[in-house]
């Protein structure tokens, strides 16, 4: 299975929590960076958040601080822990793996939606 596979989505109020998850093949996991992206509506998709193969994570400016990536290598999945949600989190939100030298990723998952109500 080359496509990541994520879950987790829902809606939420505003300053609540949610977990998304990814699960990746073991060869992709164990070889390959991973990232989360979002497209809200009416919105160019954009870069939330990444893991390198080295553990490496870095955070778009506009959630740092509140999302927190983890990465359980037994059951080679990946979380992003949400925190204090903001209207504007709702998206749908995109998990990828295996990032080329290019910066684009190889792999995409079918996305799950976010919906964060004031």
């Amino acid at each position: 299975q080359s496509q990541p596979v994520e879950s987790g989505g829902g809606s939420v109020q505003a300053g609540g929590s949610l977990k998304l998850s990814c699960a990746a093949s073991g060869y992709i996991f164990s070889n390959c960076g991973m990232g989360w992206y979002r497209q809200a509506p009416g919105k160019e998709r954009e870069l939330v958040s990444t893991i390198k193969r080295d553990g490496t994570t870095t955070y778009a400016d506009s959630v740092k601080g509140r999302f927190t990536l983890t990465r359980d290598n037994v059951k080679n999945t990946l979380y992003m822990q949400m925190n204090s949600l903001k209207t504007e989190d709702t998206a749908v939100y995109y998990c990828a793996s295996c990032v080329t030298t290019a910066g684009t990723y190889v792999f995409w998952g079918q996305g799950t939606q976010v919906t964060v109500s004031s």
